[in-house]
């Protein structure tokens, strides 16, 4: 079975008609959502969620075609012709933030804590708070322990050492502002709702608490909202040094300074806007891009390698290596990076560096545009929605906001020249 999301667009007083298409084809339905069109004040659109466990849905589905103002299918299936279902609206990513590869405290049995009956149990502790949260709630605050403290501040004294010289300058900048706001320090292990709530005022991301790992596709699209899944755990306290999964170390200290540059913030949403309805192949290429930046990116600063990858900067060990002559490093080039094979448990022979923020996000968005899908997307902040752009009417809305948008910019370059000769 699978489940597939119908969108179709007519009047409201003939949906009756058309769910019956439904009835009579003996297809099991799941769910039906309705909202107002936005390209036409007199119609509905209509999300219908349904599976091909029984009756005929091939031949509802091409009826109900035939009888809709604009009809398209968003599946899970494997079906090449059919586009993967991806959330349109922040709060959809509830549907699938539960859909975890591995809960939080099913350890393999190399993991530090697999015999350590007290940490596997507090794993649960985290997993569970996770696995309960909706969008839109305060992110439950946790007492950590003592043994958990001294952990955290093993990790945060040695690689505040290696940040002022390791570092970008972005992470530097910002850095000391999450220890003056967010409680950053080494005898305190920060909060997810204090740190979401300072990255929403800086750049509109947000921190969501999750259960386990997730599928690529499922995690890239919560970057499409700026929406960062986030562990809540903290590593065995055995090896402060070492992790084979995220934890709160990697995630508040490599992950969190640079959601709150705005250059980073946009090209790590560039990836995630990249995925909703991609194949699955390019879902893979793009994990592999993401791979070698937000995780393990190099970038070039005043003729200096400096890291920006998360996977570097919570890696006292892999910090320090980085950054040596002993790794190969190689232009961001998102074709090509995204072919290449890397290592999970140990350092990378192979790092990619990139010029700047922006001229990644601009490499980004070349590589999205040859992905094929037959539509394009954009994330509106306002309504905290993906727009699918796919019709005519569509595009001249956008078209209305972009002469907006550049009206302003013309007004404020008249002032600011009038500024200059007064």
């Amino acid at each position: 079975m699978y489940i597939l999301l119908v969108s179709f667009l007519f009047h409201f007083n003939l949906i009756n008609v058309r769910i019956q298409l439904f009835q009579k084809h003996r297809v099991n339905l799941h769910h039906i959502e309705s909202r107002p069109s936005k390209q036409d004040k007199a119609l509905y659109a209509f999300f219908v969620s349904c599976d091909n466990k029984t009756g005929g849905l091939k031949e509802a589905i091409q009826e109900l075609k035939e009888k809709s103002t604009t009809f398209s299918i968003l599946s899970r299936d494997s079906d090449k012709d059919a586009i993967p279902w991806f959330p349109r609206k922040i709060v959809e990513l509830d549907r699938f933030a539960n859909q975890i590869l591995s809960y939080g405290s099913e350890l393999d049995s190399d993991h530090p804590g697999f015999t350590d009956k007290i940490y596997r149990a507090r794993r649960k502790e985290f997993a569970d708070i996770a696995f309960n949260y909706k969008h839109g709630q305060e992110i439950p605050r946790v007492t950590y322990t003592p043994a958990e403290i001294k952990t955290w501040g093993t990790i945060f004294r040695e690689l505040t050492k290696l940040y002022p010289t390791h570092a970008c300058r972005e992470f530097n900048h910002i850095f000391p502002l999450l220890c003056d706001n967010c409680g950053f320090k080494e005898d305190n292990l920060p909060q997810l709702q204090d740190i979401s709530n300072f990255l929403q005022d800086c750049t509109g991301f947000r921190l969501r608490p999750v259960a386990g790992l997730l599928s690529s596709r499922d995690f890239l699209a919560g970057l499409a909202f700026r929406v960062f899944h986030s562990t809540q755990y903290i590593r065995h306290g055995s090896k402060p040094m070492y992790t084979p999964e995220p934890d709160i170390c990697h995630e508040v200290l490599g992950h969190v300074p640079l959601f709150a540059d705005p250059s980073f913030a946009q090209f790590s949403q560039e990836i995630g806007l990249a995925s909703l309805g991609a194949p699955d192949e390019y879902i893979q290429k793009l994990a592999t891009c993401y791979w070698f930046t937000v995780e393990f990116g190099l970038c070039r600063q005043n003729g200096e390698i400096k890291a920006y990858g998360a996977g570097l900067l919570s890696s006292f060990g892999e910090l320090q290596y980085c950054v040596s002559d002993k790794p190969e490093t190689r232009p961001f080039e998102p074709a090509k990076t995204a072919e290449q094979q890397y290592p999970i448990t140990e350092f990378q022979p192979i790092y990619y560096v990139a010029d700047s923020f922006d001229s990644a996000k601009d490499k980004m968005r070349a590589f999205a545009s040859t992905i094929p899908r037959p539509f394009s997307v954009r994330y509106n902040p306002y309504t905290l929605c993906v727009e699918v752009i796919d019709s005519k009417d569509q595009i001249i809305n956008l078209t209305k906001t972009i002469k907006g948008d550049l009206s302003l910019l013309e007004d404020a370059l008249a002032k600011l020249g009038n500024n200059k000769k007064a």
